[in-house]
């Protein structure tokens, strides 16, 4: 799925599901670099899914080498620098509580109801 571009008032929205991570919006400044970004990760497994929700915030250098524009950016630019921002370990960390989640649900520890 391609990014979409949303303009509005105060903000620029992308929202474009790739791999297993939705960049949701990203927040624009006035120099035009990305200050914050909003993103979902999420698995399903059958009729069960899990995901998990976060933000990484960024301070854009215009000045600095690789400095991207916004209108330059592409997806797996943002997945980079979400995973970047996470690290790896948060990476993996979120892939299980993702994967704990799909479990739980697929035979969950508490059930309600009456044994009768």
């Amino acid at each position: 799925m391609a990014l979409e571009k949303v303009i509005s008032e105060d903000k620029i929205e992308i929202v474009g599901e790739f791999k297993a991570v939705q960049v949701r919006t990203c927040t624009k400044v006035l120099d035009d670099g990305v200050v914050v970004a909003h993103w979902r990760a999420s698995d399903v497994d059958g009729d069960h899914s899990g995901s998990s929700y976060g933000t990484c915030g960024f301070t854009p250098d215009a000045e600095a080498e690789g400095y991207t524009a916004y209108a330059e950016i592409t997806e797996d630019m943002a997945i980079g620098w979400v995973k970047e921002s996470i690290g790896e370990e948060g990476v993996t960390a979120l892939e299980d509580s993702i994967a704990a989640q799909i479990a739980e649900l697929k035979a969950p520890a508490v059930s309600v109801g009456t044994p009768w």
